[in-house]
Order: structure tokens, then C-alpha cells, then sequence
């Protein structure tokens, strides 16, 4: 996820590395490619010229500090911006009533279906009983896929096989959730490969007489500005409450989520990252920001860890992070569990210095494979006190694992911008202070 774009902004920045301050001319010169690297990754090119002008704009007003790091203040300038222009904070469901009713919108092939899987599987979690209604009656697999979904992750569904009237299907589907007391009841509607007439009068319709809690527009993130201008052709039509950003998993440049706000002025409320039915993130503008820009993501990479490993080893790390005590044998129990937590290449982006080190490297499962292999090496006082590993111990460590010294000490470095980064945010945290 926004790889190219990551890539591309390091490298503006770059060119400010070895300066002592802010200047107009060395602004300019980084504003104007890291302009360059948002317009490639799709980011409709005036957005992107308001969100640098800002940031230029920002950055010079700090000329002030004299010994100032402009590599580090822009950053930190650009992680703002770029929350500011994805929303600035996240926003819940809008769920009141018995039940809630969410209906969902969007072309055909933008992950619609699989979406309210997923949406249900979270709900879920959060001790909600939804319901999943098959308001699709165009598409013979989609109800057959809803009702596999639902088997999936053990929720209820609502399906009409004989029935072509989406509205009597959804009405009839409201007065069974009232029955078997279902909280929330998610409406799947027909999606097309266009937006077209027929479509926007169906679920208007749908629209008009559930008067549901929230209208979810759901968007492939890899058609790019393609995603923006669909989305702002359904919203004024329909009028809807949030987006569904799918697909970030892939190879998308990026441009969607970075625009789609602004044009539409409606909250992305959730993120589709991977083919599971866990594979769903609550949207925090802030949180995108910082991993587009390489800082990694802790707090999203916990409540994966919270969904994948048991409550016992999940408190413990949550405790360890919000200690200052996070060491190797949390990292190696982060690592061994990362299968179950969603794209390989994803997870690797949320953790702090982690992303440069695998940079240039085939991502898989293998890939971590030195990694354990240097941490099981090391004894058990050395993965809690990473400090006292000297040029012998590392040497020792090299051998065991079958790596080079080099990449021992290439691992301790970004273990340590980690932990520099956690207590950073720790120290954030108490003083009631943002730092990114």
C-alpha cells in the first residue's frame, strides 16, 4: 500500500538531509517533488498543489529555529497535512435505532459483497448480532456469496431466491432482525459496471423507505482518480455517509484515499487490506499518514495483534509498549503471528523502521526468516537488554543465525528507531500532546 508514493516523498526529503534549517529554496525545490510524487500516485493535481502550498507554508513560518532538522520538521509538517486532508479523525458508524440499518453502494467488482462479510465479522467482534440481507437480485452468485460469508464468519442472513422486488426484500428482512433480535442489519444492493439510472432510482428507492443509519459507498482504491469521480457521481445523487476504501492490499497508488475526501467532503470510515474476513481497519486519518510517510503505525499494528494473538499475549505486548518495555521475544511473538494478521507487506508498514530495512526485498513469509534466525540466537538476557550486544556478542549472534554482522547490526539499529518511536508516542500520550 502506497509504496510508490512512500518511495518518492523519502526521496524529496532526502534532499533536504545535511541541511541545518529551513530555507524558501530548499522548500521549494522538496515541495515541488513531493507535488510531482502525489500527482503520480493519483492525487488529483490541485489537491495536491493546496496540500504542498500548506505545507510550504507551515514550514517557512518555523524559519525561526535555527538548529531546527528540516528533514525531521517536514516530516512531521507533512504527517499533519496529510491527516488534515484525509479527514483529520476518524468517525464510527452511526448506529441508533433497533435495529441499525446500513446500507451498502457501489459499483460491481469493487468488493461490495465481500465488504459486508467483513463488516458483519467486526461487528461481530464488537458484540453486535448483525444481520446480512441479499438485496441483489441481479447477480445469481452474489446471494450464494453472501450466504458462504455468512456461514464464514458465523453470522445470520437473509436471502429471497424467488424474489426479484429489493425493497420487498429488505422489508421483509427488517421484520425477521426485529424477530430474532439482530442489532444491525447490513442491506447488500446490486452493484453495476457503470453508474446508470436504473441503479441510483433502485436504491434511492431502498434509500427512502429503510431510512437507514448509514449509506456506505464502497470503492476500489486501485481504480485510482477513476474511484474519486464515481464516488462524487453517487454522492450527489445518493447522498451517502461514508466510503469504503477496498483493495488497499494491492498495488494502488494511493491517489483515492488521498483525494476522495476533499472531493466528496464524506468520511472513509473503514479499510478493506487483504482476502480475509479479518482483513477490515477502522479509517484513522493520522495513522495513514504516518505510514505513508514511513513511520510505521503501532497503535493499528496492536489491535491486529489484539484480533490475532491470544488475550494473554496481546495484553502483555499492549502493556510492554505503553511501558517502554517492549524488547526481541515481543517483536519475535509479533513476527511468528503475522500470518494471521493480513497482508504480509501491510503489516510490515505499521511497524517504525521496519519498511526501509525490508526495502528492495522480496516480501513474503521467507522473509523473515533471517530475522528469527538472528533473534534465536541471541540469549534470553540479550532479547530483553538489547543494549548489551557488543561487537563479540554480535559476531557470536552472526554465526548462530547464519547471517552477517552486518545484518545483525542493521536489525538492533531499526529495533532501537522503533523503540525511539513507541516512547516518543508513550510520552505524546501523557502529556495529552499529538506528535504526529
Amino acid at each position: 500500500m502506497f509504496e510508490s508514493l512512500t518511495n518518492n516523498i523519502n526521496q524529496a526529503l532526502k534532499g533536504l538531509t545535511g541541511k541545518n534549517r529551513i530555507t524558501e529554496i530548499n522548500v521549494a525545490t522538496t515541495m515541488k517533488e513531493i507535488r510531482k510524487a502525489l500527482v503520480e500516485a493519483d492525487v488529483n493535481y490541485k489537491v495536491a498543489k493546496d496540500v504542498t502550498d500548506r505545507i510550504k507554508e507551515e514550514a517557512l513560518g518555523k524559519k525561526i529555529f535555527i538548529n531546527v532538522n528540516p528533514g525531521e520538521m517536514l516530516t512531521k509538517i507533512m504527517a499533519d497535512e496529510l491527516a488534515k486532508l484525509m479527514g483529520g479523525s476518524s468517525e464510527g458508524l452511526r448506529l441508533t435505532g433497533s435495529p441499525s440499518i446500513i446500507l451498502m453502494a457501489g459499483l460491481q467488482g469493487s468488493g461490495k459483497t465481500t465488504f459486508s462479510g467483513k463488516l458483519a465479522a467486526h461487528l461481530k467482534r464488537l458484540n453486535k448480532k448483525p444481520l446480512l440481507v441479499a438485496c441483489d437480485v441481479y447477480r445469481p452468485a452474489a446471494i450464494e456469496q453472501l450466504k458462504v460469508l455468512a456461514e464464514q464468519v458465523g453470522v445470520d442472513v437473509y436471502t429471497e431466491i424467488d424474489n426479484k422486488n429489493p425493497l420487498e426484500i429488505a422489508k421483509n428482512a427488517l421484520a425477521k432482525a426485529k424477530e430474532n433480535h439482530n442489532q444491525v442489519v447490513i442491506v447488500d444492493t446490486a452493484g453495476r459496471l457503470a453508474v446508470d439510472e436504473q441503479m441510483m432510482n433502485e436504491i434511492s428507492d431502498l434509500k427512502n423507505n429503510l431510512k437507514p443509519n448509514e449509506i456506505l459507498f464502497v470503492v476500489d482504491s486501485m481504480t485510482g482518480q477513476d474511484a474519486v469521480n464515481t464516488a462524487k457521481a453517487f454522492n450527489d445523487k445518493l447522498d451517502f455517509t461514508g466510503i469504503i476504501l477496498t483493495k488497499l492490499d494491492g498495488d494502488a497508488r494511493g491517489g483515492a484515499a488521498l483525494s476522495i475526501r476533499n472531493v466528496v467532503d464524506k468520511p472513509i470510515k473503514f479499510i478493506g487490506t487483504g482476502e480475509t474476513m479479518d482483513d477490515i481497519d477502522v479509517f484513522y486519518p493520522d495513522r495513514m499518514a504516518n505510514r505513508i510517510l514511513n513511520m510505521g503505525d503501532v497503535l493499528s499494528l496492536v489491535e491486529r495483534a489484539q484480533r490475532a494473538f491470544d488475550s494473554e499475549e496481546s495484553k502483555k505486548i499492549a502493556a510492554n509498549i505503553r511501558k517502554n518495555q517492549f524488547d526481541f521475544n515481543d517483536f519475535l511473538s509479533q513476527i511468528e503471528q503475522m500470518k494471521k494478521m493480513g497482508n504480509i507487506k501491510d503489516v510490515i508498514g505499521m511497524i517504525p523502521g521496519l519498511g526501509k530495512m525490508m526495502k528492495g526485498q522480496e516480501v513474503d513469509e521467507n522473509a523473515f526468516v533471517p530475522l528469527k534466525a538472528i533473534i534465536q540466537s541471541m540469549t534470553p538476557k540479550e532479547r530483553q537488554e538489547p543494549d548489551i550486544i557488543d561487537g563479540k556478542r554480535r559476531k557470536r549472534i552472526a554465526d548462530g543465525s547464519g547471517t552477517s554482522v552486518t545484518q545483525v547490526n542493521n536489525l538492533l539499529k531499526q529495533f532501537n528507531e522503533m523503540k525511539k518511536v513507541i516512547k516518543k508516542m508513550n510520552d505524546s500520550s501523557k502529556s495529552g500532546r499529538r506528535w504526529f
